[in-house]
């Protein structure tokens, strides 16, 4: 079984920084692509970074230049760090992983529970 656990949500003023980290943990074999999602209230969840198992990255058109994703392979870990936050970032922001499970073939998607991020002054 696998679980990825988030933390390091919060509520910030417009400008300030919040970091993000989702760890992996369970019968992991290894883990593909990790990524960041986020869902506003009635709106769809969008992709907001994801980064590649040799740390290629992509991230939505509305985060450049203020987010960097970055994971730790070692601690099955991947961070958001979020900086000039703005209030059209409030969302729930989900983890996202591609993991291949010890004894059973194929990659799967895993999501986190989600951690709230309010920015608002």
């Amino acid at each position: 079984q696998v679980q990825l656990v988030e933390s390091g949500g919060g509520l910030v003023q417009p400008g300030e920084s919040l970091r993000l980290s989702c760890a992996a943990s369970g019968l992991i074999f290894s883990i593909d692509a990790m990524g960041w999602y986020r869902q506003a209230p009635g709106k769809q969840r969008e992709l907001v970074a994801a980064i590649t198992s040799d740390g290629s990255t992509n991230y939505a058109d509305s985060v450049k230049g203020r987010f960097t994703i970055s994971r730790d392979n070692a601690k099955n870990t991947v961070y958001l760090q979020m900086n000039s936050l703005k209030p059209e970032d409030t969302a729930v922001y989900y983890c996202h992983a591609r993991i291949r499970s010890v004894g059973r073939p194929g990659l799967y998607n895993y999501w986190g529970q989600g951690t709230q991020v309010t920015v608002s002054s």
